[in-house]
């Protein structure tokens, strides 16, 4: 069994920076860490996609029309939420993933980016919740 070093190295090799363990709970005693977000985050993304390309294109200018920059946003996967602890939070979007109330914080809950992006009555629907929250 490699070292921690070859590990890393190896991980390096493949532009592999970040990881994370899928199935933690399965691990007996281990306890994920908690998400503490800056307070400049007014907007945290939930998806199991990773905005990328023409979809991040997308979400720059729903971000823009919400008067907000992508520095104001951050991305989390569904299964991190419950590791979410301090925030300063305004939004929560929910993409292609069923959503989960976060306190006092505004809902928005939409197909994937790509099925948006280009189809009139999602856009629409989308819309209608940013103003409705707004």
């Amino acid at each position: 069994m490699p070292n921690l070093n070859a590990r890393a190295k190896l991980l390096a090799e493949m532009d592999i920076e970040q990881w994370q363990l899928l199935h933690a709970e399965r691990l007996e005693g281990y306890q994920q860490p908690d998400i503490s977000l800056p307070d400049s985050v007014k907007l945290l993304f939930v998806s199991p996609l990773v905005p990328a390309g023409q979809d991040a294109e997308f979400l720059q200018k729903v971000l823009k029309a919400m008067q907000l920059q992508l520095s104001d946003c951050r991305h989390l996967y569904p299964n991190q939420l419950s590791q979410l602890s301090q925030h300063q939070l305004q939004w929560v979007w929910f993409s292609a993933c069923a959503p989960t109330t976060v306190e006092g914080v505004k809902e928005i809950n939409s197909p994937a980016l790509s099925d948006i992006d280009g189809h009139n009555q999602n856009r629409r629907q989308l819309w209608n919740q940013i103003q409705n929250n707004a």
